[in-house]
This record gives structure tokens, C-alpha cells and sequence, in this order.
């Protein structure tokens, strides 16, 4: 190994390791976050369990309801109790992580969906103005027709009937020919 590679190494093992500290850190902020929270539930469990008995006791509920409560309750306490040993943390945080990929796939999807609707939005926005484009050229070819139209209609009205009465000689005969030959 070479002084520089050397060097190299030194200096990404002291990068690195402030990440590693962190990621330690946020381990045991975890670890604690998950032991809390299981004492938390144990101790809800409990109470609730007592709460059940002195209910009894005074005959607010009857003995199969006391049971089922009594079951339920305690299955909860052991739950909150696991959650403090080392594999209930591991199975804790496996279900985080597990928690984590379905969040991080459904924002996946998410993000797609919008980046489908931005790219759907962009082609509807210029379909729009596409038609309006077509539009507008249809406008402008109807207000040339029309003002030639009128044009022809100016020129007619200035032309004298008699000039609009000549016609060509022959013309009487084909029209009439086309009339009385239809069947």
C-alpha cells in the first residue's frame, strides 16, 4: 500500500466514522424510543386489567366479560413486557423498516401518479391551444370568403340590370335542353 492510499484510507475511515456515530445514535434514540414505548403499553395494560377486576367487583360487568377483558389485557401487558427485551426491539425494528419500504413505495407511486398528471396537464394544455391555433386559422379563411363575397355582391350591385341581362346566344336553348330531357 502507497502513502497516498494510505492517506486515502485515513481520511474515509474519519469520514465515515462521524456517520457511523450518527447512525449509532439514531440506533439507540430507537432502541430507548421502542423500550418506552413497550413500558408504556405494559403499564396501560395493567390498568386496565386492575380497572376490569374493581369493575367486577362491584358488579359492573359479569365474570365472562371480566374473562375475555382479563385475556385480552394481559396478552397486551406481555406484548408491552417483549417489546423491552433485545428480540422484541429487533422484531420492533424490523417492523419499522417493513413500515418504512411500504411508505417509501406508496410515496414512489405517488410520485409517479403526479409526474403522470404534470405530463397528462401538459398535453391536454397544448391540445387547447392547438385547436385554438386551428381555430383561428378556420376564422381567417371564413373572413376571407366572406369579404370576397362581398366583394362580389358590391360588384354586382354596381353593374347595370341591363348588363346582368345579357346573355350569350344559345344559352336558352342548352337550359332548357337540360330541363325538358330529365326524365
Amino acid at each position: 500500500m502507497s502513502v497516498s492510499e494510505l492517506v486515502f484510507s485515513i481520511r474515509a475511515v474519519n469520514r465515515s466514522s462521524n456517520t457511523f456515530a450518527r447512525v449509532k445514535a439514531d440506533a439507540q434514540t430507537t432502541t430507548q424510543q421502542i423500550k418506552n414505548m413497550g413500558l408504556a403499553i405494559a403499564g396501560i395494560a395493567s390498568s386496565g386489567l386492575a380497572l376490569v377486576h374493581i369493575a367486577n367487583s362491584f358488579g359492573l360487568i359479569d365474570d365472562q366479560t371480566t374473562k375475555t377483558a382479563s385475556s385480552i389485557l394481559m396478552l397486551i401487558s406481555v406484548m408491552g413486557l417483549f417489546m423491552n427485551t433485545s428480540l422484541g426491539i429487533a422484531a420492533a425494528q424490523k417492523v419499522y423498516a417493513a413500515a418504512c419500504a411500504i411508505a417509501t413505495a406508496v410515496q414512489n407511486a405517488l410520485n409517479i401518479s403526479y409526474a403522470t398528471f404534470l405530463a397528462l396537464t401538459g398535453v391536454g394544455i397544448a391540445v387547447i391551444a392547438a385547436a385554438a391555433v386551428a381555430m383561428y386559422a378556420f376564422s381567417q379563411s371564413m373572413n376571407t370568403a366572406t369579404a370576397s363575397v362581398q366583394n362580389f355582391n358590391n360588384a354586382t350591385a354596381q353593374t347595370t340590370t341591363n348588363a346582368r341581362n345579357i346573355q350569350r346566344s344559345g344559352d336558352l336553348t342548352i337550359y332548357r335542353q337540360g330541363i325538358e330531357d330529365s326524365p
